[in-house]
């Protein structure tokens, strides 16, 4: 069973924690991770692009000019894409839905491969507490100082809300806080090092692990 030291919020090691091999100790594969975080992007992906149809068009309730005996070619309303204000053939659709579905157990696999590659990569720190007793970012700034090599890239997660944690990470760059239950692959493989205390890690399996 892997272990891992635990810090304090001053940065020195008071124990050490064994972690669950089924979540934490788990064999990687690249194409199933890579398979997640598309879907995932997917699935988050916000609808902007869209082109007005020839039906949606404004105008041409009538025949511009009569069929024959003008000269001109024939047509028979001004939405045609033919013409400049007409309708767009084949633009983007507002109703085009990107997502696509994954087996749950799957996503939840991914997940698991995402936390062995921090644990394997020395990136998962966990701290026996984390509470600030007041909003402060740099109180914060400090604590991640003496628990990593670096300030940035760093994902909080929280076993519960935590308006203190949030509020005081919120200016700091490249930090982000999240759920224990709310983890996912893409979060995990976006940030270099992941910040949880033992509750967290409590909650995370509890969340997960079934």
């Amino acid at each position: 069973m892997e272990k891992v030291k635990v810090y304090n919020l001053e940065g020195k090691e008071v124990e050490e924690l064994k972690l669950d091999p089924a979540v934490f100790n788990i064999e990687i594969n690249p194409n199933l991770v890579h398979q997640v975080v598309e879907i995932q992007k997917a699935n988050s992906r916000i609808k902007i692009a869209a082109a007005k149809g020839r039906s949606d068009v404004r105008g041409g309730g009538r025949k511009p000019w009569r069929q024959k005996g003008t000269g001109r070619a024939r047509h028979g309303s001004i939405r045609s894409p033919l013409w400049i204000g007409g309708g767009v053939t084949f633009g983007p659709a507002k109703d085009r839905d990107y997502s696509k579905k994954i087996n749950k157990k799957m996503k939840r696999k991914a997940l698991f491969m995402g936390l062995t590659d921090k644990v394997s990569d020395k990136r998962l720190i966990v701290v026996d507490k984390l509470e600030l007793s007041k909003i402060k970012t740099k109180d914060l700034f400090a604590i991640f100082k003496k628990l990593t090599k670096e300030t940035k890239s760093i994902l909080v997660v929280l076993a519960s809300k935590d308006d203190t944690i949030t509020r005081s990470a919120k200016n700091l760059p490249k930090v982000k806080t999240i759920l224990a239950d709310s983890l996912n692959i893409v979060d995990l493989l976006q940030y270099n090092y992941l910040i949880i205390d033992k509750a967290g890690i409590k909650k995370l399996i509890a969340t997960y692990k079934k």
